[in-house]
């Protein structure tokens, strides 16, 4: 089961991957950036960018080495610091956006859900 939970969340991962590199077309980051001085709009570009990379190493990692992340001493602290890091995800949802609009609430528990793929599978394996 715990390997079919990180596979789940490589996947999961990965989608978040590609999420991100969507970014300047979801939320028009060529006219809405440019309202931003040149260095934040750097910034937010390249955060964004080497996000999506972190997602690629989870994803990547998740998929291809589920078996160490569950039975190594360094795997199984990955496998705890990806839980923690959709953990953190899910605090700042709720700090950013207030949990104003549904939008916000559902991406609490879509955020919840990674933890959850991460932890469940570090805890049951």
């Amino acid at each position: 089961m715990s390997e079919s939970l990180l596979l789940i969340g490589g996947i999961y991962s990965l989608v978040f991957a590609v999420f991100h590199l969507l970014f300047w077309q979801i939320f028009d980051w060529k006219n809405d950036l440019a309202k931003l001085s040149s260095i934040n709009r750097a910034i937010m570009q390249v955060i964004n960018l080497c996000l999506a990379l972190v997602f690629v190493i989870f994803g990547m990692l998740s998929l291809r080495y589920r078996a160490q992340m569950l039975e190594t001493e360094l795997g199984r602290a990955l496998t705890a610091m990806i839980a923690f890091f959709w953990f953190l995800r899910a605090i700042e949802q709720i700090i950013f956006f207030k949990l104003k609009k549904g939008i916000s609430w559902l991406f609490l528990f879509i955020f919840l859900g990674g933890t959850s793929l991460y932890a469940v599978a570090l805890f049951a394996g």
